[in-house]
C-alpha cells in the first residue's frame, strides 16, 4: 500500500534530494513550500507522514508544528523534522511533540528510510 508523504521544504535542492531518495519506494511524495501551503495540502489529501523543514517563509516550521498538533483532525500525523541546525537549537519543538524524529541535514538515504518506517510503524527488517 502506497503511503503519502508531504514534504514541507522551500529549497528546491533539498526537495530534489528527498525525491531522489524516495524514488522506487512505496511512498508518494507531495510538496508544500511553507506551513500555510502545507495546511491547504493536508486538508485536500491527508498525508500518512510529514517531513518538515523548520526554516520556512510565511508560517515557520515550529509555528506550523504547534498549530498542527493543536488540531485534533491532524495531530496524529507523524512528523520527521529535517534541519541544517542541530536539535539542540530547537529544544522547544520537543515540548510540542516529544515523539518527533529529528534528522540533521545532510543525512543518508538509509537514515531517512529507517526514520520513515519507524514513524509509520513499519517493520524495519
Amino acid at each position: 500500500m502506497i503511503k503519502k508523504i508531504l514534504i514541507i521544504e522551500d529549497e528546491d535542492e533539498f526537495f530534489f534530494f528527498y525525491t531522489m531518495m524516495l524514488e522506487g519506494t512505496d511512498y508518494s511524495v507531495n510538496r508544500a513550500l511553507d506551513g500555510k501551503q502545507a495546511f491547504e495540502k493536508i486538508k485536500e489529501d491527508k498525508p500518512d507522514l510529514i517531513i518538515l523543514d523548520l526554516l520556512l517563509n510565511e508560517l515557520t516550521g515550529d509555528a506550523f508544528l504547534k498549530q498542527l498538533k493543536s488540531d485534533r483532525s491532524y495531530a496524529s500525523i507523524p512528523i520527521i523534522i529535517a534541519s541544517s541546525f542541530s536539535p539542540h537549537s530547537y529544544k522547544t519543538i520537543f515540548e510540542i511533540d516529544p515523539t518527533l524524529v529529528f534528522l540533521e541535514k545532510p543525512f543518508t538515504q538509509e537514515r531517512l528510510l529507517a526514520s520513515i518506517k519507524t514513524k509509520l510503524g513499519i517493520d524495519n527488517k
